[in-house]
């Protein structure tokens, strides 16, 4: 599930550099807005270490835009409303069943994409989110449906993303990672000790569907 972010950021940069340099002046492309969705498949990790076992499926919808520097480079900011968790499942002597850990964020990526060709697109950057809502479920010998405080929670996550994109205008496809670069806990002191509780950051994979409207 994981992806190599940082390598796949610093490729797109460079070339964005690159391009942007070459064909800075090309007038020849135009801005782009559209709507997009898809689907998640979300973790929490911990020392860069994400188990497959406790993904939690979820989905991400919102507006996005393309700002053309040239013919082979776009900055693409986007605003999209996004859920992440995990899921654990356990099975032992006091029973079995699973817990949802959902977060719901706004989320705000700024990406710089890079036109390979006409019809795939590889783009990277970063982004920022807020912590709009949070719950955790379970069923299975214990039932039970818990919204938590955000204000126990870190309310902002930030990170990194970097993807892949097929274009078959006026419609695309692609895949995008994103790591957390922040903890989705807060740090808390209790009785003179302090600890951060999830002490572990979000990663999460998305394969998505955009339209463009214009």
């Amino acid at each position: 599930m994981k992806l190599q972010a940082n390598f796949l950021c610093a490729l797109t940069l460079f070339l964005a550099a690159t391009f942007g340099t070459l064909h800075a002046q090309d007038n020849n492309v135009n801005t782009e807005f559209g709507v997009k969705g898809g689907f998640n498949m979300s973790n929490l990790t911990k020392d860069d270490n994400v188990d497959d076992n406790n993904i939690l499926y979820g989905f991400n919808a919102g507006l996005y835009a393309t700002l053309p520097i040239s013919d082979f480079v776009a900055i693409q900011p986007e605003i999209l409303f996004t859920t992440k968790g995990t899921e654990y499942e356990y099975n032992n002597a006091f029973g079995s069943g699973n817990t949802k850990f959902k977060l719901n964020y706004i989320e705000v990526p700024l990406l710089v994409r890079v036109n390979v060709t006409k019809n795939f697109n590889i783009h990277a950057g970063g982004y920022a989110s807020y912590l709009v809502s949070s719950k955790v479920t379970g069923s299975g010998s214990i039932d039970f449906n818990e919204d938590i405080d955000t204000d126990d929670l870190a309310k902002f996550d930030a990170g990194v993303s970097a993807g892949i994109g097929v274009d078959f205008n006026p419609i695309s496809i692609g895949l995008r990672y994103n790591y957390g670069l922040t903890t989705v806990g807060k740090e808390r002191t209790i009785a003179g000790t302090t600890y951060t509780f999830p002490d572990a950051k979000n990663s999460n994979l998305t394969l998505y569907l955009s339209y463009k409207l214009n």
